[in-house]
């Protein structure tokens, strides 16, 4: 879902307004519990044997927390943290670390986001970028909308010059099933204002990602 922002409104409100709001279906954590023992039996197991007994509530547990970013806002998460400041250069966070979970399999997805933006009077937080990431990949994706959500999202909360998203990942439902690859990794970009519009500002934004810290 890429989200579209209305100038006339705070950013962060946006963004909220934005979000689906369709009602969905209620279902108890009995429901979930009981799905999982279904699926066991489905596989040929026994639910109630000593290794499973609670498997089913493990795995509700464990999918509650891998998705969530459903239940977090951008509002909440930035607490203020967007300031007003006198800079016009490029702010990149790099390596930050992704996990999230295939929409299509429900397989882990683990990898790195690289964010830059180019403030145009207001800066945020640096930890909020790693948040930003964080709330969006906990959550069932694909890569290209993760992309696109994390660029998105700063976007509409800064307004700034431009805004590049680089997101490398490896995939277990192509490592571990289907065409079985281990090793291959997927790349997807979103570039937004200058970065999308100067060369020489994306090709600088490349290089840095490129680049080892010495600290390293």
């Amino acid at each position: 879902m890429t989200l579209s922002f209305r100038p006339e409104l705070d950013s962060a409100e946006q963004i909220i307004a934005s979000q689906d709001t369709q009602q969905k279906p209620q279902v108890t954590e009995a429901e979930m519990m009981q799905a999982v023992r279904t699926l066991l039996i489905g596989l040929g197991e026994d639910p109630d044997r000593e290794g499973l007994k609670d498997t089913p509530k493990r795995v509700m547990k464990s999918l509650q927390f891998l998705t969530k970013g459903y239940h977090e806002s951008l509002d909440e998460l930035l607490n203020g943290a967007v300031f007003t400041e006198d800079a016009d250069e490029m702010v990149l966070v790099r390596d930050i670390d992704i996990f999230s979970s295939c929409e299509h399999h429900i397989l882990p997805i683990i990898g790195r986001a690289h964010v830059a933006y180019i403030p145009n009077g207001k800066v945020i937080g640096l930890s909020k970028i790693a948040r930003i990431c964080e709330m969006y990949a906990r959550r069932l994706q694909v890569q290209e909308r993760l992309t696109l959500q994390i660029a998105d999202a700063l976007q509409g909360l800064l307004q700034p010059q431009g805004v590049a998203v680089v997101v490398e990942a490896s995939h277990m439902c192509m490592v571990t099933r289907g065409v079985q690859k281990p090793g291959s990794w997927t790349a997807t970009s979103a570039m937004r204002g200058i970065f999308a519009g100067d060369p020489r500002t994306r090709e600088e934004f490349m290089n840095l990602i490129r680049h080892t810290p010495q600290f390293h």
